[in-house]
Order: structure tokens, then sequence, then C-alpha cells
């Protein structure tokens, strides 16, 4: 897979090819097999890049403290 992707428009172009897929139009079968194929290939990108993220913010707040407690903190003294 191609991690260099951008979420955003694999995204879009999943849903684009949902779309294709639901709307009845009439595609031939190896059409559809193919949109079918492009759909797996981009839910998984998608799926990826979603679990890549949630590593990164797991990386980041591994200690255990709120990522913006102390801004948090700091904002509301202010108030």
């Amino acid at each position: 897979m191609d991690r260099d992707v951008n979420f955003e428009e694999s995204l879009t172009q999943l849903e684009e090819t949902i779309s294709l897929l639901e709307s009845g139009d009439e595609l031939t079968l190896e059409e559809s097999l193919k949109a079918f194929e492009d759909g797996i290939r981009l839910a998984r990108l998608c799926r990826q890049k979603l679990d890549d993220a949630e590593l990164r913010i797991q990386k980041l707040t591994e200690d255990g403290e709120e990522p913006f407690s102390t801004v948090k903190d700091e904002v509301f003294d202010q108030i």
C-alpha cells in the first residue's frame, strides 16, 4: 500500500466507488469487480492510515497524562 496517499483523497475516492456500485448504473460484471477491488483497496488504505494515526497518538500519550492538561489548567486559571 502506498503510504504517501492522502487519507482524505482516499476516503473521497472510496465514497465515489461505493456510490458507483450502489447507484445501480449498468456496469458490466468486469467493471463491477474492478470497482469492488478498488473499493476494498481504498478501504484497507484508509483503515491503515487511521491505525497509524491512532498508534502515533498512543505513543505521544503513553505516559498516561492528558496531552493538554497543563494548557487546559492555564486557560481555566485565566477565567
